[in-house]
């Protein structure tokens, strides 16, 4: 009998799936510049999950604990656990990539349009 391990390749299938399935459910929700985050976010995690699939097990985690904070949004309950905003996650994401020596990867933060950012330009 053969037994087959996980592979690099499945672990790094279920977290591109699970960012690609989080993101899908944002789509239905936001619009303009935070989908507009949501969309740079996602396709800077899928980049890391394949970049570091063959890395060491530190850089492994590392890109792991991010992209499930990406995904793993907590529901709100009142006060005591907030929703978590994508701008947190941007930061997590951020601080991920620069550990990893990639600051190509860095998620900038989307220009607001001034009539939306300015309710007196409306």
């Amino acid at each position: 009998m053969t037994v087959q391990g996980r592979g690099a390749e499945s672990g790094t299938d279920v977290l591109i799936r699970k960012v690609d399935s989080h993101l899908a459910a944002l789509r239905a929700g936001l619009h303009g510049p935070e989908l507009e985050l949501a969309e740079d976010l996602a396709r800077c995690l899928r980049e890391l999950v394949v970049a570091t699939a063959h890395s060491s097990a530190a850089d492994r985690g590392l890109v792991r604990a991010a992209v499930h904070y990406f995904v793993l949004r907590r529901e709100s309950r009142g006060k005591l656990l907030p929703v978590r905003s994508l701008a947190a996650a941007q930061r997590v994401v951020n601080k991920a990539v620069r550990q990893l020596g990639r600051p190509d990867l860095l998620v900038e933060t989307p220009r607001r349009d001034r009539s939306t950012a300015d309710p007196a330009l409306r």
